[in-house]
């Protein structure tokens, strides 16, 4: 029975992407001088998982190239070969060329093999450098070029013993239950082929197949003889049948030098088949060669601890017995059961939150999914820049929402590259300022009130404050005239368009990235706050709550409806006393708060409902803050604060501007969630179309 292997596709990528990571995160820690023997075993094992899993699943462009890789790394290990900065950099340059052949495989492409190439070579290059000191070498580095591409087989350094000019004959015997390991011989014969670029001849043995009611379509019967005319060592060939020694007899003999044996077919049927493979039919039996294009998705699962789901069926039990508990209750109800209802009621809720809380723990992740990206981000950045900067990380194990840290990775590479592009300085300006030439960036993440802190922190030469007012006058962001404080001038980075770099480089210069960082925050239902100090460096504050899916929200009534704010959002509320209002001009009303001034947003005109009290007489005043700008929200009334489950408008009827989502309250009404930045922008715009009726009713 043949098994469809394309149903493990998946797994074997998310796998793979790990294994990269792995390596990369090993590169990284590694010490040339002192290579450490755990490290260099963990990046051997990924390299040698990524090549079997290809190898598995006929992915031979990966296989190939893993291979060299794999021969460099077991030679290190070995203690035969040391490692340089240069072999180092090569290695970590493999680590993106693998994950990018893999990228272009998921997404259903071939990959473009100039790259692959190139560093193959490189490797080559390196293996056979040492090989020319050392004899018994000679044929471990001729096999790391060939497997794959059908190689070269111009070598006469190689030992007669590993390679047969004349070819080799082979006999494959499986064990009945070959196939039940997950192998499948088909394959294996076709990355054979490959390698000897078609020269190749197979004869299946199907005297063992029994009749048909006794055959069992999980038990290999078949055997096969292969005569192979084409100069391939010996490597290569045990390369290909690593993964069944165990579940096969497999007799490798090399031809006679003089004339390569030819492969008669029996003149029985039923005691042999001669296969031909020709590269056209092994294109054509491929089934993960698809022809269908698609771009790479996003991994759709998660690892979770068993603890985890150990604790959800727990939960799920506790439910179903309190769910008994109370349908008994009701079949027979009476006055006399209240308060054994009153009493199920209370334990079906505690039930529910501990189910609800059960779940979300599910879906939370370590944040070092995202941190892992930055120590190869810093390394290649400070090279660039010539500059020299040490990454340090702490709270790695702070969990959040996989929806949340799957949008978060883009900001912080934003954040991270200013950092070390405007902050670090460069290590003579460093040493000249009394600094230690290498700069520092540090990563931290820890839980807060409910929320996810991330701070991304650097001691460099900090916000420049009077270049970036400068500029902002130049650019006529504010007036020519403005005097600012250190916060509003802070905010002034985060402009579209802004940049105080007078040179565009790859890395800075273009005015996008930082208006970018905090409109990717803000749809997370996040703030980020800036912190400088002229000479010393730059804190930049990320807050984020820990799911998506769950809202903390104050809700609010205007007239007959209720609106949510997002808890996170709200300042603080006051009640209208009538003298706090100044009237600016046009329809614009502001609030005076203590030393500053807010405008006023009239909740009611804003989503166009009908009310009575047009003199804000007893209403109250909710301070937010959205884009570091603060707004007063007019309500009626101040309800209760609660967690809210967030439903998507946009995906069960349409966008509204304004509106984040919807929830159902415990009463069954829906109630609409305030999207504070959309609100402050479709205020302005109401005030627009007040003013133009205003002053089209005066002119008439």
């Amino acid at each position: 029975m043949s098994i469809d292997l394309s149903q493990f596709h998946q797994v074997f990528y998310e796998e793979s992407y790990e294994g990269l990571d792995a390596m990369e995160r090993g590169l990284l820690e590694m010490d040339v001088t002192a290579p450490d023997d755990e490290v260099i075993n963990t990046i051997f094992r990924a390299a040698h998982s990524i090549k079997g899993g290809a190898g598995t699943f006929g992915f031979n462009q990966v296989a190939g190239f893993t291979h060299v890789i794999e021969t460099l790394l077991d030679e290190v290990r070995s203690g035969d070969r040391g490692l340089d900065q240069s072999t180092m950099d090569l290695l970590l340059q493999s680590v993106d060329c693998m994950r990018s052949m893999l990228e272009e495989l998921q997404a259903g492409n071939e990959p473009d093999m100039a790259t692959p190439d190139d560093l193959r070579a490189q490797f080559e290059a390196i293996l056979k450098g040492e090989s020319a000191s050392a004899p018994s070498d000679a044929a471990d580095s001729g096999d790391s070029g060939d497997s794959g591409d059908g190689g070269s087989g111009d070598s006469d350094e190689k030992a007669v013993s590993d390679e047969a000019d004349g070819g080799w004959s082979i006999d494959f015997i499986p064990e009945p239950q070959m196939l039940q390991t997950g192998n499948e011989a088909t394959r294996m014969l076709r990355q054979l082929n490959e390698i000897c670029e078609g020269n190749m001849q197979v004869q299946a043995q199907v005297d063992k197949v029994p009749g048909f009611l006794n055959l069992n379509p999980e038990l290999c019967y078949l055997s096969w003889h292969i005569e192979i005319n084409h100069a391939l060592t010996r490597s290569e060939i045990d390369e290909i049948f690593e993964w069944v020694v165990d579940d096969a007899e497999i007799i490798i003999t090399p031809h006679d030098k003089a004339a390569a044996p030819k492969v008669e077919a029996q003149s029985s049927s039923e005691a042999a088949t001669v296969v031909d493979i020709a590269p056209a039919a092994v294109a054509e039996a491929a089934p993960e060669k698809a022809v269908a294009k698609k771009a790479p998705q996003e991994s759709s699962s998660i690892r979770v601890d068993i603890d985890k789901v150990d604790n959800l069926i727990n939960m799920v039990g506790e439910l179903v017995i309190t769910q008994s508990m109370l349908g008994e209750l009701g079949e027979n109800f009476d006055m006399s059961h209240v308060q054994r209802l009153q009493e199920g009621l209370a334990q079906l809720e505690h039930n529910t939150r501990e189910l609800q809380e059960s779940v979300m723990k599910i879906r939370m992740m370590p944040i070092s999914f995202v941190f892992s990206r930055f120590p190869r981000l810093v390394r290649d950045t400070a090279r660039k820049l010539d500059k020299k900067i040490e990454l340090r990380m702490t709270g790695e194990n702070t969990e959040l929402d996989k929806t949340v840290m799957e949008k978060l990775g883009d900001p912080m590479v934003h954040l991270i590259r200013n950092s070390m592009d405007h902050g670090i300085e460069d290590p003579a300006t460093r040493v000249a300022s009394g600094k230690d030439e290498t700069g520092i960036v540090e990563l931290k993440a820890y839980h807060q009130s409910g929320n996810i802190v991330i701070e991304i922190e650097d001691d460099g030469a900090g916000l420049n404050t009077p270049r970036i007012l400068q500029k902002a006058k130049e650019n006529g962001v504010v007036p020519q005239d403005a005097t600012l404080t250190e916060d509003q001038i802070f905010d002034l980075i985060f402009q579209p368009g802004f940049s105080t770099a007078d040179v565009v480089s790859d890395l800075s210069g273009r005015g996008v990235g930082m208006d970018v960082v905090r409109r990717n925050i803000a749809a997370l239902n996040g703030s980020i706050e800036v912190f400088s100090e002229a000479g010393k460096g730059s804190r930049f504050v990320i807050r984020l709550p820990l799911t998506l899916a769950i809202l903390d929200g104050q809700l609010v009534q205007v007239e007959d409806q209720i609106y949510i704010f997002p808890l996170v959002s709200i300042v603080e509320s006051i009640q209208y006393e009538g003298s706090e209002l100044n009237h600016v001009g046009g329809h614009n009303d502001v609030l005076q708060l203590r030393d500053e001034y807010v405008p006023i947003v009239l909740l009611h005109q804003v989503f166009g409902i009908d009310t009575d009290n047009s003199t804000l007489k007893d209403s109250i005043i909710v301070v937010v803050e959205a884009d570091g700008e603060k707004v007063g929200v007019v309500v009626d009334e101040l309800l209760g604060q609660q967690q809210v489950v967030i439903k998507s408008l946009e995906e069960n009827y349409r966008k509204v501007d304004g509106i984040s989502g919807a929830t159902i309250l415990g009463d069954g009404t829906v109630a609409l969630i305030i999207d504070v930045s959309g609100l402050n922008k479709l205020s302005a715009t109401t005030q627009e179309k007040l003013s133009q009726k205003l002053k089209a009713k005066n002119a008439a």
